[in-house]
């Protein structure tokens, strides 16, 4: 060690010693559950829409909002555009104002968000109001995993930024729940008549919307379409839990250092680390050494880093394996679950109650990939929950093409001679697919983009490579419903498998270990590779 290096090892062992905490001790996994309150809204907030959908299918006069296919696409398109532009300037705000007070923000968004969703009076205040939602999303999606990717402790921190993606499954499966709950509490989707040209329903009779609605001429009074309101209000209420308790958590410490505020650093990382267990002060040099590397450099943006040889290798790493998870089709099992199970023959208020499995498998898969991250490598983990994937979605394109396209009537219909097991593997295979997703590619790829950048754009960067994933999921999630009505499930689901089969190949060849590395390390070992990512 140079003289140099020792005299500054020194000042920062002083200021370790006579520098308090910020304030109470705060353990990391208690400061994981409510920064993951973000997650979980994430995940509240795109996986409840996959119920309401049904009810807001259903006529004005019945409490719905009368959607067209392409309008349904507007409503999660237009939260997954707001998570494009959350994800980008949540990223750029996290580095500039702190990974804390950005999380606060957030919170409020959240909250005004859901309220404003489920009180629209319309589709054209619904929109703008699902787009606000999404800024929060977006932000959270970004900010989230890079707090707790610089809070936590490089041996747990693969594992905390995979409980955020334990959180957000969670989040998706109290939304299936809850719109379960709520639609065997209104029954599902039912108007009463007013009146029916055909004469099969006399007026004042009540009925499933799914048999009404291919009833020329017919007119309803009322019904209980407006139970999506009740769904979407809940969002609110973990909004104004995470607002309470981030507010009694620390700031990131690796945020403090970047900008040269060694004391509080210390301070703040006192609060969350264990006297005796952890060397603060080897962990503060190693960061203030990597911030005092980096000023010797020309000052990094985004935009200056992707002029950067080795730099923009990685960005663009970083926004291939984003487009390659959302391209698994996690989304069309997640928003349109319902859909896909009332293609394979189930009655919609049957479809939404049996969302609730994939939403279980969800919360399954994330778990044993949480487990897996602190046993086995990303590069492990990842392989075989992408294999898993592949293979339900090869299964999926058998089934539809086997199985159910030979019943399928002329006006679209499933067939009642369909043998009955046939739906239920449907559901089985969506089962399978949320389990490998969930404990692969949905925690490692969090995971991943949290670690890969460097500290001195960690925020925006990410920011960029989750803007990508939205943008993505926003393709997808448009073009699902428009491609099942236009090529069929059979050859929807046969180009999700083709694009997997390829994902698989590229993870092989690309993706690096990261597991044992710090992240100043990670940092040093992809620019004297120059960008080229062989982490093993």
């Amino acid at each position: 060690m140079s003289q140099s290096h020792h005299a500054e090892r020194t000042r920062i062992s002083e200021l370790v010693r006579t520098t308090p905490a910020a304030g109470p001790k705060r353990s990391i996994g208690l400061l994981a559950v409510v920064a993951c309150l973000g997650g979980f809204l994430f995940g509240y907030d795109t996986g409840v829409i996959s119920g309401a959908l049904p009810y807001m299918y259903m006529p004005k006069e019945a409490g719905g909002l009368a959607l067209t296919s392409l309008e349904e696409g507007l409503v999660g398109g237009f939260l997954l555009g707001g998570c494009a532009v959350g994800a980008i300037v949540g990223g750029r705000l996290s580095d500039r104002y702190g990974r804390r007070h950005n999380i606060i923000i957030l919170a409020l968004v959240f909250f005004v968000g859901a309220v404003a969703c489920a009180l629209s009076p319309s589709l054209w205040v619904l929109y703008p109001a699902r787009f606000v939602l999404g800024l929060a999303v977006g932000g959270a999606s970004t900010t989230v995993p890079v707090y707790l990717s610089e809070t936590a402790p490089k041996e747990q921190r693969g594992m905390l930024v995979a409980v955020d993606q334990l959180m957000i499954v969670t989040g998706q499966f109290v939304a299936f729940g809850m719109n379960a709950l709520i639609a065997s509490l209104q029954g599902g989707p039912e108007a009463v008549v007013a009146d029916d040209p055909s004469g099969t329903f006399a007026a004042g009779e009540t009925a499933s919307w799914s048999l009404l609605a291919g009833i020329g001429g017919l007119t309803v009074s009322e019904g209980n379409g407006h139970a999506w309101r009740f769904m979407l209000l809940l969002c609110s209420i973990p909004a104004i839990a995470l607002w309470l308790g981030i507010r009694m958590m620390p700031e990131s410490a690796r945020w403090h250092v970047g900008r040269g505020e060694l004391v509080q650093a210390i301070a703040n990382l006192k609060r969350v680390r264990v006297e005796g267990k952890h060397d603060i002060t080897v962990e503060v040099a190693e960061m203030e050494a990597n911030r005092r590397a980096e000023e010797k450099r020309t000052k990094l943006t985004l935009r200056a880093g992707l002029k950067v040889p080795w730099l923009r290798s990685i960005i663009i790493f970083g926004g291939i394996f984003a487009i390659l998870q959302q391209l698994t089709g996690v989304n069309t099992m997640m928003y349109y679950a319902p859909k896909v199970l009332m293609a394979a023959g189930f009655d919609a208020q049957a479809s939404i109650i049996l969302n609730v499995f994939t939403g279980l498998a969800s919360v399954i898969g994330s778990a044993a990939g949480l487990l897996a991250l602190r046993r086995f490598g990303r590069r492990q983990v990842l392989l075989v929950g992408q294999t898993i994937l592949t293979l339900s979605l090869i299964a999926m394109t058998a089934i539809f093409l086997l199985g159910i396209n030979p019943y399928i009537s002329a006006d679209g219909a499933v067939s009642p001679d369909i043998p009955q097991f046939v739906p239920y593997l449907v559901v089985v295979v969506i089962v399978l697919f949320m389990l490998g997703m969930q404990s692969g590619p949905g925690p490692v790829m969090w995971v991943m983009l949290s670690e890969i950048f460097p500290n001195a754009i960690r925020g925006a960067a990410n920011g960029f490579a989750v803007m990508i994933l939205w943008i993505a999921n926003l393709a997808v999630t448009l073009t699902f419903p428009v491609m099942m009505d236009g090529i069929g499930p059979v050859a929807t689901y046969a180009i999700f498998a083709g694009i997997n089969i390829f994902a698989v190949i590229w993870y092989f060849l690309r993706i690096p270990e990261t597991k044992k590395f710090s992240l100043e390390r990670i940092e040093w070992e992809f620019r004297e590779a120059g960008g080229v990512i062989r982490l093993r």
